[in-house]
């Protein structure tokens, strides 16, 4: 099988500042470490489109999209929070991220591919309906279900997010959406400090203890995650991959291996093949130290191609 991966140099312009980690050099990172792996030849490379403002609207209220569509810069930058920030090339990069995440799930919902990686950045998963936060700007992979959702007729959308941190802004998005199941893993206490209670056939959140390694997330995903997902019979499942959970990555405190992103992603594959004709998108969040995000990348592609 072709797993289709979706980019655009416009992703790597973003540039928040010398020293901030959520850098341009995270796209070469991955990108690079899908080639170093032998992948190459099951790869389907694609551009990342500019997503239409409709997409966005339907997670975001129009005050939140036309504020940073009309106030983006054109020389400088504008500080929404202490480590988000807007340049010159923000806005574009933030529309081929989320604009990545609907044409990926446009084409595995096609039949063109059966799975599909969105390699971009910004990431997503902060931001809240009217709020961007930890280095996002717009929900993809929230605006992406609910493109499933409203275009393809979709009824149920599963989203599994692994990541160092909460996913509070996709929570937030698809709160008392019985369509769509959010399961997440992340450390805790860690940024943002702060997750929902468990709603049945809704959401799933696993908070990790810090230090902890993989062996604590497949407990959870095992013991939390599938039987949720396998009552939920998705359509479609949706991933939010952040890498930095990895042993390796400074940001948090899970000591996570290559082997555990494999896993992980093989995991949810099972459900896709049981509940969803295998189709599966999956966005890049997270992950700061290049090469520990390159390696994670690689064998969560790997497991997308179904290999060992």
């Amino acid at each position: 099988m072709k797993v289709a991966v979706f980019s655009h140099p416009d992703c790597a312009a973003h540039d928040m500042g010398g020293g901030h980690p959520e850098r341009p050099a995270r796209l070469a990172a991955v990108n690079d470490a899908l080639t170093a792996a032998g992948l190459a030849d099951w790869l389907e490379w694609r551009d990342a489109p500019l997503v239409e403002r409709e997409a966005l609207l339907r997670v975001h209220p129009a005050a939140h999209v036309e504020r940073l569509f009309d106030n983006a810069p054109t020389h400088g930058e504008w500080r929404l929070d202490g480590d988000t920030l807007m340049m010159p090339a923000t806005l574009s990069a933030a529309r081929r991220a989320a604009g990545a995440a609907i044409a990926a799930t446009e084409a595995v919902l096609a039949g063109e591919c059966e799975a599909a990686f969105c390699s971009v950045r910004p990431p997503g998963h902060h931001a809240e309906r009217e709020r961007p936060m930890g280095f996002c700007f717009f929900g993809n992979v929230a605006a992406a279900a609910r493109h499933a959702l409203k275009v393809h007729g979709l009824e149920r959308v599963a989203i599994c997010d692994f990541d160092v941190h909460h996913g509070n802004g996709t929570e937030d998005l698809v709160a008392d959406d019985p369509r769509i199941l959010f399961c997440s893993t992340f450390e805790f206490p860690q940024f943002p400090g702060y997750y929902g209670e468990d709603v049945p056939g809704q959401r799933v959140n696993c908070p990790l203890s810090p230090g902890t390694g993989g062996e604590a997330m497949r407990e959870a995903v095992e013991r939390r995650w599938l039987p949720a997902l396998d009552a939920f019979a998705p359509q479609l499942v949706l991933i939010s991959a952040g890498f930095d959970a990895h042993r390796d990555d400074p940001i948090g405190g899970l000591v996570w291996s290559e082997e555990d992103f494999h896993w992980v992603t093989e995991r949810i594959g099972d459900v896709a093949d049981r509940h969803a004709g295998g189709r599966i998108v999956s966005v890049l969040e997270g992950g700061y130290e290049l090469d520990a995000l390159g390696r994670g990348a690689a064998a969560h592609v790997r497991a997308l191609l179904r290999q060992p």
